[in-house]
């Protein structure tokens, strides 16, 4: 299991566009869809897609670029 988690929902745009992102970083992040959960979808209905690092709970919040992203990583190293 990753570190990374990549919140979004199936069918949104952004999401996809972070995705692509994290893709051509070469991250290894689980995606986890906002729907599956009351909680999440509270906490990031509006703000999605959002990566989060699980193990200091820092969060990048979108739009961001492949160099906030590496640097976002590169951070929670």
């Amino acid at each position: 299991m990753s570190d990374l988690v990549l919140f979004g929902t199936e069918g949104c745009h952004l999401c996809e566009e972070a995705e692509n992102l994290v893709d051509c970083a070469e991250l290894k992040v689980e995606k986890r869809d906002i729907m599956d959960d009351e909680s999440w979808q509270q906490r990031y209905g509006i703000r999605i897609p959002v990566l989060r690092n699980q193990a200091n709970g820092h969060e990048l919040n979108w739009p961001f670029s492949i160099e906030q992203l590496q640097l976002f990583v590169s951070d929670c190293a």
